[in-house]
């Protein structure tokens, strides 16, 4: 198979390359463009490890091939702590020992960003559902979603 020429934006930066038509979004990310934060774990879209956003919204990108992301806007978690967007988010998690391993923290806080975007006061409920596909074998995850909901809360306090 004959490389295919992408062009997209990757964390707001314009990146053109050459790829494979099987190669997947993480593969790529991890490999081609060195962003690592982006992790792979099951390679079946089930475990959240390898979530980013895609036109801003979250995707698996395990499950996403590199080609299918060309004229596309990605962002990954290198991108969101770059710009501060989840600094308030990262520091809770800290706080509450959310981070554990920290093998799936990229993905958590990707998801959980994204509930925080849709929604700006979501209940324990609508935290632990949205954060439902992804996994963490080592908090039990009563820390993770104490810290979303304890960022929630922060930002609605904010002064606008």
């Amino acid at each position: 198979m004959a490389p295919i020429a992408i062009s997209l934006r990757v964390n707001g930066e314009p990146v053109d390359a050459l790829v494979l038509p099987r190669l997947n979004l993480a593969d790529f990310l991890r490999e081609h463009l060195k962003l690592t934060g982006t992790h792979v774990g099951c390679e079946h879209g089930v475990c959240g490890a390898c979530t980013v956003r895609v036109d801003g919204e979250i995707v698996r990108a395990c499950l996403m091939l590199a080609v299918q992301a060309g004229a596309t806007s990605v962002e990954t978690i290198e991108g969101l702590s770059d710009s501060g967007e989840i600094a308030d988010l990262q520091e809770a998690f800290r706080q509450r020992n959310a981070l554990q391993c920290g093998y799936c923290t990229p993905g958590m806080l990707m998801t959980a960003q994204d509930l925080l975007r849709q929604s700006s006061a979501p209940d324990r409920e609508a935290i632990r559902e949205h954060l439902s596909g992804n996994y963490c074998r080592c908090t039990g995850y009563q820390a993770i979603v104490d810290a979303v909901e304890a960022t929630a809360k922060a930002r609605m306090e904010r002064p606008a």
